[in-house]
């Protein structure tokens, strides 16, 4: 994998810019977003400034994916600005690629600083990671940093230890909570979300320590990127290890398989080291706890189809699974390009690199 610029450490004080890059949930729950910039900014003592059309409607956004894009580039070329953090996620970023130059990736290059999403923000990581700039799989700030009742413990240290030191991440903690149920943003009490009980994280495949640099997303993002400009060459896939996710649509592990699929035709499983898995996305409402039930059952069903997939296309590597990232909370952050172990016999997921420099 090519080298990726490091951007510089967070520290209190800075200002951290909030974009619209696809959904205008921040206009749509104006409420639920400005208690999670309160949250954020307390829990990491930083200022949020505002993109220009960041708190537009989402009917404006959605008309206007320039405005989207007009926002991160003003985000990057802005001096005061240290670090850049996705609203929500969405459906359509990629509709910003078909307006983007050479010029657009220059901006983002020449003016390296911590870029933060997840979901359909899968996307404008694939913007930083083609423009050489190594960006941040994490929480949004109204997803995960905006949980009612405070960002957990474990999150806001995670994201210190990732952001604002230029230590060496080391080893990745494990929750022992999730959070899947669903709380309408509409709901004038905010109610805190129910704590279900974690799993550990599973160690399948095969039983080797192995490192390599990390690359991944959300799953279905993938479908939308493949066979665009911002799919990587396939000789940087070399060695790398793969981390997915699973959004709240709840894709099938039929899905999965078919997607895993279309890595192996492309000859991409063959290059990995090993596959980072979380646990898959799904929010329920208090009234459908038979099917949340039902759906927290299945997850073997992913881990079984991971390992059909390799054998398909005889890859033999490790693959953790049930891992606290993507759409569930709390979740680690997973720096882009940064060398990451798996190491199955001591069960443990370690980010040997720092995540960013002084």
């Amino acid at each position: 994998m090519k080298d990726l610029i490091k951007p510089k450490a967070l520290k209190e004080g800075d200002k951290v810019a909030v974009v619209s890059l696809s959904w205008g949930g921040a206009s749509v729950f104006n409420e639920r977003y400005n208690a999670s910039k309160s949250q954020f900014e307390k829990a990491f003592k930083v200022k949020i400034i505002e993109a220009p059309n960041a708190l537009k409607s989402e009917e404006e956004l959605y008309q206007n994916p320039k405005l989207r894009l007009d926002d991160l580039m003003w985000a990057f070329k802005n001096k005061e600005i240290k670090a850049v953090l996705a609203s929500i996620g969405g459906d359509d970023t990629i509709r910003l690629l078909s307006l983007m130059k050479k010029k657009h990736f220059d901006v983002i290059r020449n003016n390296p600083k911590i870029f933060l999403g997840m979901s359909d923000t899968t996307v404008n990581h694939f913007m930083c990671f083609k423009a050489g700039l190594r960006s941040f799989y994490s929480a949004c700030l109204m997803f995960g940093y905006g949980e009612t009742g405070g960002v957990p413990d474990c999150m806001i240290q995670n994201t210190k230890k990732t952001l604002c030191s230029a230590e060496p991440i080391g080893v990745l903690t494990e929750s022992d909570f999730f959070i899947v149920d669903l709380v309408d943003w509409k709901r004038k009490d905010h109610p805190m979300r129910a704590k279900t009980k974690a799993s550990s994280w599973r160690y399948i495949g095969k039983q080797e320590k192995v490192q390599g640099p990390l690359i991944g997303g959300c799953m279905e993002l993938f479908q939308f990127m493949n066979g665009t400009s911002l799919w990587p060459k396939k000789s940087e896939w070399d060695g790398a290890i793969l981390f997915l996710e699973t959004s709240e649509e709840r894709p099938s592990p039929k899905m999965l398989l078919y997607m895993m699929r279309n890595l192996g035709a492309q000859g991409i499983l063959k290059k990995l080291k090993g596959i980072l898995f979380a646990r898959p996305g799904g929010e329920f409402f208090e009234n459908e706890s038979k099917l949340k039930e039902e759906y927290l059952s299945s997850y073997s069903q992913y881990d079984e189809v991971l390992l059909k997939a390799l054998k398909e296309f005889d890859v033999d590597i490790p693959v953790v699974t049930n891992m606290d990232f993507g759409h569930t909370v709390p979740q680690v952050i997973l720096p882009y390009g940064a060398l990451c172990e798996i190491d199955p016999k001591k069960k443990q997921v370690s980010i040997l690199d720092a995540g960013v420099t002084e």
